[in-house]
């Protein structure tokens, strides 16, 4: 902490020094350095609607973790509970680490500094898997030559409470074989508020309840992993890495609840303790077959995930005494393998061939144990859960005279089956195939300007703890529970983007059969609310996207404007008005003398009514300083959501049920982040393929 201090300090002296126009012996050299690296490194590009964003040479190589650094990026929302990843207009994305796909826990497992860049890929080709209409692609740094690197770092953050961040990445090259190790501890206290109320006219019913929660939670974060180049275009690599996270939580829930002539407050008092434990390792080996010019890759993965959680609720009706209610038990874990293997041919006439299938098989149980004690009855529930999926792929591209083409098709086999232990016979049994086909024209119209013509079909299917047993209590009156029941969502869109250097000009339309999103279900028999995803009938939207980025001197500056139509159609539903909203995000980068940059991000969201949700306007403004000292020791100050107006609100009416809901999460931060790096390697071309299926592991 005495060394944040000193860093700190020396920052403030330094900004304070700004102004003197002190001229080094060398500074012809000096300033010949820094045009080569400004006109080498923009933090931000655009190319057809897609973003690549270069973290390792920017400001954003100083956020603490992989998500915070995600939801400063175009386009990119992070749930309040960052259990969840949305792109403006497309939905949940796929993401892929180094061409593999992975999910949330991967994202928490993997350290910043192990990151090179990261692409916005609106419109990916069959290659990709079929689940997503957008990919966030995540390229790893490797090195081109011998030696050894290590970065320790620290963040302190100061929220409702302090948060602290500790971090150790390393990296060896020795001839032919690379290692990486990373290890991070985090210290955290987040804070969470969440209001509901709503009411049920046909039950005469008219409740509300505010609910508060302060976590304790302990996180360790590793991973490892070799790579070992055999020759100039085969290589062998092995990596694992893993998330093991400890909470205990108190949550402190007030509610009014009025039926009929019946009328109740009560305050309900959980104290719970939760693990969850992840851990992703795969094997992979390429080969390039010289003598018909073919690239082959494979691959092996596992993953798996195992959490609980324990809670023992009191609640006291009308300020008498908080006595026991119940006792909760639950346990989920998940296991998926996945093998994968891909065939590339490329011609001499630019034209390249694709071919490749993958297997994946996913298993998981979900335990539910509850003691009621005002009954004194334990109840238990065991529910099995099996998934096995197949898939081919093939796909042409290349460029006919002028034009570049990519014309694909994926084919998915689902066997689902789920079932409790206790029954006969299994509550799902699916077996489905789809065809997936993808095709992209982009034609030029000159060197500077170019239009591209898109359609894809794509699936999204609910994560496997989605299609869990689990619930969450509220209060007497309440529950969030999941569905076993989920199908997964259809989506066809078609879309065109014109290019004119680095500014775009985007157009597309979706339909989406089968769209998850929440609702009530009222049980009048046990007089208990039931919160939990269904899939609704069908969703359309009309998105116009504008990127338009820009350079001024030692300014840089990227801006996003989206308009959205949305109408999202339900029986179940009242359907209000469908209005036209907007998105809008600004990212600015200041190059000031003396090595200090300077960022402030913003990004917005006018008001939101989508036929059946109304959700409120948000707005974010981010800010961050950073300096390097003594060329191994960086200093960066940060300031985000600097107005503090994140709260999310949202109203509709379901199945009789009005409701006007309220979220609200500890995001007004100020941070502090040193990091100190020794030995020296320098970044590869290298760009490894992996496989996953854990982006539903959650």
């Amino acid at each position: 902490m005495i060394k944040i201090i000193i860093i700190v300090i020396c920052l403030l002296v330094s900004a304070f020094g700004y102004a003197q126009n002190d001229t080094p012996k060398d500074s012809i050299s000096n300033k010949l350095e820094e045009v080569v690296i400004d006109a080498k490194v923009k933090t931000i590009t655009n190319k057809n609607g897609n973003f690549k964003i270069d973290v390792a040479n920017s400001i954003y190589s100083s956020i603490p973790n992989t998500l915070d650094l995600l939801s400063k990026l175009p386009k990119i929302i992070i749930s309040p509970d960052k259990e969840k990843i949305s792109i403006i207009g497309k939905g949940t994305p796929l993401i892929y680490i180094d061409n593999q796909k992975v999910g949330i826990n991967d994202l928490n497992a993997l350290a910043v500094d192990d990151i090179k860049n990261i692409e916005i890929i609106q419109n990916p080709s069959a290659k990709y898997e079929a689940e997503g209409r957008a990919v966030v692609l995540i390229t790893r740094k490797f090195s081109k030559k011998e030696g050894f690197k290590a970065i320790l770092s620290e963040t302190a953050s100061f929220k409702k409470d302090y948060n602290n961040y500790l971090g150790f990445n390393s990296s060896f090259k020795k001839n032919k074989l690379e290692w990486k190790l990373n290890f991070n501890y985090n210290k955290l206290n987040p804070w969470e508020n969440h209001s509901i109320d709503y009411k049920i006219t046909n039950a005469n019913i008219i409740s509300n309840y505010d609910v508060e929660a302060y976590t304790k939670r302990k996180q360790y974060v590793f991973g490892g992993g070799l790579f070992y180049k055999i020759n100039e275009d085969d290589y062998f690599s092995f990596n694992i890495n893993s998330k093991l996270q400890k909470d205990t939580f108190d949550i402190n829930t007030s509610t009014y609840n009025k039926k009929d002539n019946d009328e109740n407050n009560v305050l309900t008092f959980s104290a719970n303790d939760s693990n969850k434990d992840f851990v992703n390792a795969f094997l992979n080996y390429s080969k390039k077959i010289k003598a018909i010019d073919t690239q082959v890759f494979t691959g092996l993965q596992y993953s798996n995930l195992d959490q609980g959680l324990w809670s023992e609720v009191e609640n006291n009706f009308n300020d008498t005494e908080f006595g026991l209610t119940q006792i909760r038990d639950q346990k989920f874990k998940v296991g998926v393998f996945l093998g994968r293997i891909d065939i590339e041919k490329k011609f001499k006439n630019e034209i390249k061939f694709e071919v490749g299938g993958l297997y994946s098989s996913a298993n998981s149980k979900s335990d539910f144990d509850i003691f009621y004690n005002e009954t004194n009855e334990n109840v238990l529930s065991h529910y099995d859960f099996k998934e096995q999926r197949s898939a081919g792929y093939s796909q042409l591209s290349g460029k006919i005279k002028k034009v570049d083409f990519s014309v694909g098709v994926r084919v998915e086999n689902t066997n689902v089956n789920g079932r409790f232990k206790t029954d006969l016979t299994p509550l799902i049994d699916k077996n489905y195939t789809n065809f997936f086909p993808k095709v992209e024209f982009i034609f030029p119209i000159d060197s500077t300007k170019s239009i591209s013509l898109n359609y894809s079909k794509s699936i999204s299917r609910p994560n496997y703890s989605s299609l869990s047993q689990g619930t969450t209590y509220i209060n007497p009156y309440f529950l969030y529970a999941r569905n076993i029941n989920l199908d997964p969502t259809i989506v066809n869109e078609v879309s065109s983007v014109f290019q004119y250097h680095d500014k775009s000009v985007k157009l597309s339309y979706y339909q989406n059969s089968n769209p998850v999103y929440n609702s009530f279900t009222y049980d009048e028999e046990q007089n208990i609310m039931t919160f939990k995803d269904v899939n609704f009938d069908r969703e359309l939207g009309f998105a116009a996207d504008f990127t338009l980025p820009f350079s001024y001197r030692f300014w840089t500056t990227t801006n996003s404007l989206v308009f959205i139509l949305e109408k999202i159609e339900d029986d179940s539903a009242l359907f209000l008005a469908s209005k036209p909203y907007l998105y809008y995000y600004s990212n600015n980068e200041f190059k000031l003398p003396k090595g200090y940059t300077f960022s402030i991000t913003g990004w917005g969201l006018t008001k939101q009514k989508k036929g059946v949700f109304e959700r409120n306007e948000r707005f974010v403004v981010d800010m961050a300083l950073s300096k390097t000292f003594f060329k191994n020791w960086n200093c960066t100050l940060s300031c985000n959501n600097v107005f503090n107006r994140n709260m999310e609100n949202e109203e509709f009416v379901i199945n009789n049920v009005s409701s006007k809901a309220r979220y609200l999460v500890d995001s007004h931060e100020i941070s502090i982040a040193v990091k100190y790096s020794f030995g020296k390697m320098k970044d590869s071309q290298f760009k490894e393929k992996n496989v996953d299926d854990s982006n539903r592991i959650r």
